[in-house]
């Protein structure tokens, strides 16, 4: 083993034992299901009008078929126009509901909270959702909507999707 594989290796290790490891793929669906089988039962023989329509062009149609939500340039404004648009009513107006997914600021990755003065994630919030403690240490609170508009502005790709629990 040559000495960079092994300082490659130990840095992996480290940061995993930090919790920076990959995020396990989550995805995310449009906020207007009931039922996330019907994703793939449904959305198989669909012209996938849901994203065209999409005004902030983030619905993708993934591999499989099937919505998926990409927040790496932009949000979800709950427009409803997916919802609207679905001609298999696997989206409804009536199932609207918060993204399904939990929001975190990943503090080991975060510029802010290594001293920083950074406020990109809390600019483009529309729910006012990010506190500052003092002028550093950004933390999202109950007034998340799980839009997405903070993840792709932060410059550190500090903001992570969990699954909601």
């Amino acid at each position: 083993m040559e000495r960079r594989e092994l300082f490659s290796f130990l840095s992996s290790s480290v940061k995993e034992a930090a919790g920076e490891s990959k995020n396990e793929t989550v995805i995310i669906r449009p906020p207007y299901y009931n039922d996330a089988d019907a994703f793939v039962t449904e959305c198989q023989n669909c012209e996938a009008q849901c994203a065209s329509l999409c005004q902030e062009q983030i619905i993708v149609i993934g591999k499989d078929k099937t919505p998926y939500l990409d927040f790496s340039k932009r949000g979800c404004t709950y427009c409803d126009e997916c919802a609207t648009a679905c001609p298999s009513d696997v989206l409804l107006i009536q199932n609207k509901r918060l993204i399904d997914v939990t929001v975190v600021i990943n503090k080991n990755k975060c510029l802010s909270w290594q001293g920083v003065m950074c406020f990109s994630c809390k600019d483009p919030c529309l729910e006012d959702a990010i506190d500052f403690k003092a002028m550093f240490m950004p933390e999202i609170n109950n007034k998340c909507t799980n839009c997405g508009f903070c993840i792709g502005r932060c410059p550190a790709d500090a903001i992570d999707i969990k699954k909601a629990s």
